[in-house]
């Protein structure tokens, strides 16, 4: 618990962009996997991006891949999110997760072991 704190959420019209960002306040293992999740209200909880510490393997959803990029600063032990050409469908809490032992950069929630309290996010229009 405790584990990742998210920020950069905020307000922005659409078009715009934002960069979240996902800390983690201890030891980060090469086995460790980061992903960033979203849900707007009324809807699951969807997949965004993933990333493995190790080697930087990266996975977007689909939709998304052309405007959302994820990266890593591992003197910072921190992943970012960064959000191009924002939508109004964008609209929503990102969270940030790790998985402690990835294999295959998970797209689902139950992938992951430890979660942040998220970040809101909200374009408008």
């Amino acid at each position: 618990q405790g584990q990742l704190v998210e920020s950069g959420g905020g307000l922005v019209q659409a078009g715009g962009s934002l960069r979240l960002a996902c800390t983690a306040s201890k030891y980060i293992f090469s086995t460790y996997a980061f992903g960033w999740f979203r849900q707007a209200p009324g809807k699951e909880r969807e997949f965004v991006a993933a990333l493995g510490w190790s080697g930087g393997y990266t996975r977007y959803a689909a939709s998304l891949k052309d405007r959302f990029a994820i990266s890593k600063d591992n003197a910072k032990n921190t992943v970012y999110l960064q959000m191009n050409n924002l939508k109004l469908d964008d609209t929503a809490i990102y969270y940030c997760a790790i998985d402690t032992n990835w294999i295959d950069l998970g797209t689902s929630v139950g992938d992951y072991d430890y979660w942040g309290q998220g970040t809101q996010v909200t374009v408008s229009s």
